[in-house]
């Protein structure tokens, strides 16, 4: 009989529905990013419940007009009515708090018992072991501060002095705000790196240098009285197959805050692209850090791809962040199998949220700059957001002798991983060096369009203990500088009055040189400890209409400048490089300048709907 009534209880529950039970599909993303959210509690009204997958997808047992809730820790409960046939688009809400670190266990089955509101939580979730919870603030993302590069007469000072820089990092992190539907921090924003995304058709060098030197003086597209001189470098290019023996050590975040989707899962997937790539004579080590470091995997030749991507697929987040800790751990791991004349590299994949031991960004620059005399170089991979810390990472690549990318998706660890593996793993010149010497007979003002982190003293140029950048196989480094030339009157500058104790010394015509510049660049061997100097001579009479890379590269600059809102940006508009990309998009395989229109348009729009800048 309690059978019976139980039965028709339920009878009477699906008639009130007027539905029987079906499958219901839907998708969960973040309300900002548009990121798929993995792990996220759906739950329906008559106790159903199921956690959505990595790509943020589930399916569950439901009626129509049912009401499923959706939970996930940091982001504000929603619920959502089931319309009949309908596929359902869920996007959570950051909470005004947000979880700074859940401690992961594991999958696992165990009772459920009850949680606690604060900073402790005890239990399980649908199956997930979870251990401790602490709340930061919602968003804590922090980009490094710097000002833009002003207009300089070559009377007060001749010499531009920077060191060549291939991080790429800035422009996909870019990328993942405008996709998302949002502007991006000013200071996110560096448009030497959002240049160098992009490859540029250059010759190899000849002979046995390892770099290249070329330079393009042109109009400028978004001031008629100025000129740009592109500065471009050229590292030769190599097949795999003859690159040296290297010694891998990958240095592994798996802290709670690496849970996300777009993190750990995320690793774990650009990094066995990387073990497809490893030969034979390669060697891999593992170490991972939380609340401490652990060496995962010993050093491990190549060819044992299985073994190592069984450790890699068995790494679970949870725990702190003692990122110091990691990088001692993997410096003297990779010291220990160090190959003599081979490529003796940490691969550090993070979102830079250390926050146990030595984790200020003081500590990670001294602990750095301790390190990379070691001979061991440092490639630095960002994930994530919301506790995002790019400024960590750049300085860890810029003061390690490193360099540094940011990785949302499967297609930007496919374009480190596979497409530029030589460039983004094996140095060919190391403590790169750029100065430029300004002729004031031609160039009245001068500007170095970005590069604001890596400028240096004009006498570091010649002093070979001051660390430059690096550059892989294959890399372009460009810089553009916008010129007015001398005669030029122009808006961009402004004017002093005449000094009252000594006289101003005019000598822009003292020379009879007929060079507008001298562009000179250091580097060293990745083994040696001497640089080596070339120059290159830019003729005044050497202005030409712009040739397609330089178009295009003029084009991602102009976005920086609007993005920034730059007090130098002059006549910049988005019709016009949005224009001048698409006539320079060139040959284009894998479709990252027609990736770069795209983002640009949907700057644009944004940027009006701010009304921080209007065309």
């Amino acid at each position: 009989m309690k059978k019976l009534w139980i039965l028709l209880l339920t009878l009477t529950a699906i008639v009130a529905k007027g539905q029987n039970l079906m499958p219901i599909e839907g998708t969960v993303s973040d309300m900002d990013s548009k990121t798929a959210l993995r792990g996220v509690m759906v739950k329906s009204s008559n106790n159903n419940q199921v956690l959505t997958d990595e790509r943020g997808a589930f399916t569950i047992s439901s009626f129509v007009n049912d009401t499923l809730t959706f939970l996930f820790i940091g982001y504000e409960p929603t619920t959502h009515i089931v319309k009949k046939g309908e596929k359902i688009k869920i996007y959570l809400q950051s909470a005004p708090t947000q979880l700074d670190e859940v401690v992961v266990t594991a999958y696992a089955s165990q009772p459920k018992r009850a949680m606690q509101v604060g900073s402790v939580l005890q239990g399980n979730v649908a199956g997930l072991s979870v251990r401790q919870v602490r709340r930061t603030p919602a968003n804590t993302e922090s980009y490094a501060e710097f000002k833009e590069n002003k207009f300089i007469s070559p009377l007060k000072e001749a010499l531009s002095t920077f060191a060549a820089d291939v991080d790429v990092a800035s422009y996909n992190n870019i990328k993942r705000f405008l996709n998302g539907g949002n502007l991006p921090p000013v200071d996110a924003v560096r448009i030497e790196e959002m240049i160098n995304y992009f490859q540029y058709d250059m010759p190899s060098p000849q002979g046995n240098s390892p770099v290249a030197i070329y330079s393009e003086l042109s109009p400028s597209p978004w001031n008629s009285k100025h000129q740009l001189l592109r500065v471009s470098l050229k590292a030769k290019d190599i097949p795999t197959e003859n690159l040296p023996s290297s010694n891998f050590v990958f240095l592994i975040d798996v802290s709670g805050s690496m849970y996300d989707a777009n993190k750990l899962p995320l690793v774990k997937s650009s990094l066995k692209l990387l073990v497809d790539q490893l030969r034979d004579k390669d060697k891999v080590a593992i170490v991972t850090y939380a609340g401490n470091a652990s060496v995962r995997l010993e050093s491990t030749a190549g060819n044992q791809k299985m073994k190592i991507k069984e450790i890699i697929d068995g790494l679970e987040a949870g725990g702190s962040t003692a990122g110091g800790d990691g990088l001692k751990m993997a410096y003297n791991l990779s010291r220990t199998n160090f190959i003599k004349g081979g490529n003796n590299r940490i691969v550090m994949a993070t979102d830079g949220d250390f926050n146990v031991g030595a984790s200020s960004d003081s500590d990670m620059e001294r602990l750095i700059e301790k390190e990379r005399e070691s001979g061991v170089n440092i490639s630095i991979l960002g994930y994530g957001m919301g506790n995002y810390k790019d400024s960590k990472l750049e300085l860890l690549a810029n003061k390690g002798r490193g360099n540094y990318a940011y990785i949302n998706d499967i297609a930007e660890a496919r374009k480190a991983m596979i497409n530029e593996f030589g460039g983004t793993l094996f140095t060919v010149a190391k403590d790169v060096k750029i100065q430029v010497e300004f002729n004031p007979k031609y160039v009245q003002y001068y500007r170095l369009v970005g590069y604001e982190n890596r400028l240096m003293d004009a006498e570091d140029f010649n002093n070979d203990k001051k660390v430059g950048g690096d550059m892989g196989v294959g890399h372009v480094v460009t810089a553009i500088y916008d010129i007015i030339p001398a005669g030029v009157q122009s808006e961009e500058v402004g004017n002093v009055d005449p000094l009252k104790y000594q006289k101003s010394q005019d000598q822009s015509n003292t020379n009879n040189s007929s060079e507008l510049a001298t562009i000179k660049f250091r580097y060293k061997d990745p083994q040696g400890n001497k640089s080596n100097l070339q120059q290159h001579i830019v003729m005044h009479d050497a202005v030409q209409p712009m040739s397609t890379d330089f178009k295009f590269a003029s084009a991602v600059a102009e976005l920086g400048m609007l993005l920034r809102n730059s007090s130098f940006k002059q006549q910049s508009s988005f019709d016009a490089l949005i224009q001048r990309a698409k006539q320079s998009k060139g040959y284009d395989e894998e479709g990252y300048r027609a990736e770069f229109i795209k983002i640009a348009e949907n700057a644009k729009v944004l940027m009006k709907s701010n009304e921080i800048v209007k065309n």
